[in-house]
């Protein structure tokens, strides 16, 4: 099966890999920097106390591509298997990695919240969109 739509949704696995990356290379150093205790009875909490913010948001937002992003790849699934992943639903779809990696950027980076959260909900509005979309088309 071929279908323009499974390229995004490609890219969006591919960039969470990158978040992945990007928070261990800055986890660990501040883990061993910061000489943080690993007990075996620690909690996330705890780790979180103890690492500096900007080493969190990182982790915060690989764990927010585990999130809404799920829906995004059930959608361009189906959407690839009813044949309707083409043209504007795969221009939806990449406006909706592209927003994905934006807000990742901002909240990796300076997260700031207002824009943070503007950039989620339009890359949700876009999800919705497409999701009423793919639904019509296999309806």
């Amino acid at each position: 099966m071929t279908s323009a739509i499974l390229l995004p949704a490609m890219a969006l696995v591919l960039w969470s890999f990158v978040m992945w990356a990007w928070l261990y290379a800055t986890r660990i150093p501040a883990i061993i920097r910061f000489k943080i205790p690993m007990p075996p009875t620690m909690t996330k909490n705890d780790l979180n106390a103890a690492l500096p913010a900007d080493v969190r948001w990182k982790a915060d937002n690989y764990n927010h591509l585990m999130e809404q992003p799920t829906l995004f790849y059930a959608v361009a699934m189906a959407a690839a298997i009813a044949g309707a992943g083409e043209g504007v639903n795969a221009a939806l779809a990449w406006s909706y990695v592209g927003l994905r990696i934006v807000h990742s950027l901002v909240q990796a980076t300076t997260n700031v919240i207002k824009l943070r959260f503007a950039v989620f909900m339009l890359a949700s509005l876009v999800l919705l969109a497409l999701s009423v979309r793919v639904t019509m088309a296999v309806v």
